[in-house]
């Protein structure tokens, strides 16, 4: 694929994720426009490589840091943005149990997200364990979610756009 093809690729890409994140501002879609946003990452990934998907990734962040909602820019540019590209990362060491295990670590980001592990005394002592444990289920579902999109690419799409980028 040429430079000048990348780069358009890219910049498709990265208005994409900004006009999707501004879908946050409707009621409801606050956290789920941020999982949904981060896939497009995939797709960069898959046709050029991760370099290329940081680049991408990088500015849609400041895009959507001047416009989207902020509790769901905060979630693209702290998690979801970054973490498809991440996952396929984390995926070449092809050892399924360090894999998860980073994976899993990688969740324990409540700080980050302004959550105060104090506010779950109300559920008792055991209420943060709760919700690090629930954290940590989502998030494998969404890693799996992150994997099926990708097969699902790779069956639909992929011949498709790679047809476009060689001209046939």
């Amino acid at each position: 694929m040429k430079q000048t093809a990348k780069i358009t690729f890219c910049g498709i890409i990265t208005a994409l994720s900004v006009v999707f994140m501004l879908l946050s501002y409707f009621p409801y879609l606050t956290y789920a426009v941020p999982a949904v946003t981060g896939l497009l990452m995939m797709i960069i990934v898959i046709e050029i490589n991760t370099r290329w998907a940081f680049a991408a990734y990088a500015a849609a962040s400041v895009l959507v840091f001047i416009f989207a909602e902020p509790e769901s820019k905060l979630m693209y540019i702290c998690l979801f943005g970054y973490y498809p590209i991440l996952k396929a990362l984390i995926e070449r060491l092809h050892k399924p149990a360090a894999e998860w295990l980073l994976k899993l670590v990688y969740f324990v980001f409540a700080k980050l997200f302004g959550i105060s592990l104090d506010d779950f005394n109300t559920f008792g002592r055991y209420g943060v364990y709760a919700f690090l444990a629930a954290g940590n289920a989502v998030f494998v579902l969404y890693d799996i979610a992150v994997s099926r999109m990708a097969m699902f690419y790779m069956n639909t799409l992929h011949m498709r756009i790679a047809r476009i980028f060689k001209g046939k």
